[in-house]
């Protein structure tokens, strides 16, 4: 990817970066739920993937979690969404991303992602199946597209539970 950048989202990217979403998926629902989280929640990570000669091709959002335990909440963070236009899929840009934004997430001192997506895509990653844990979205049980990180050792040391998305995911 020598001619691809990954950088952080600037306010004049913004309606760039809407596109990408709705390019990218079959509904419009990514790309109002980036717009209800931009700028609500904190820790937020929101990176570009820039392609010399073509602008930004691809986008990636980190937005706190809350892990729903007996003892208490614990504090982590969701990708959601992330988005390569479809002429620039399966190129690498994807990856680069995923890779950029959980460095940025450890950066931020996020201990724990999760992602709910591709049961293939992700666990190349490092992301596991989050049921391991005891950690489920929605309802208990076993979800095979439901995922978890830990970016620090022992994290996920007793941390079963709900994990709760900001109420903008509740749209989608």
């Amino acid at each position: 990817m020598s001619t691809d950048s990954i950088r952080e989202e600037t306010a004049a990217d913004r309606s760039v970066v809407q596109n990408v979403l709705i390019r990218a998926f079959s509904t419009n629902g990514e790309a109002a739920l980036v717009e209800a989280l931009r700028g609500r929640t904190d820790p937020q990570i929101s990176l570009v993937a820039e392609r010399d000669g073509e602008g930004v091709v691809g986008h990636i959002l980190f937005t706190p979690v809350s892990i729903e335990t007996p003892a208490g909440a614990h504090p982590a963070l969701g990708l959601a969404p992330m988005a390569v236009t479809p002429a620039c899929q399966r190129q690498g840009i994807g990856s680069a991303l995923v890779e950029a934004g959980l460095a940025a997430c450890s950066e931020v001192g996020a201990q724990t992602v999760f992602v709910l997506g591709h049961p293939d895509y992700y666990p190349r990653f490092g992301f596991e199946p989050a049921w391991r844990y005891g950690l489920y979205y929605g309802k208990p049980g076993p979800n095979p597209a439901f995922f978890v990180q830990a970016l620090v050792a022992g994290a996920l040391d007793g941390a079963s539970g709900e994990c709760r998305y900001h109420p903008a995911f509740d749209g989608l």
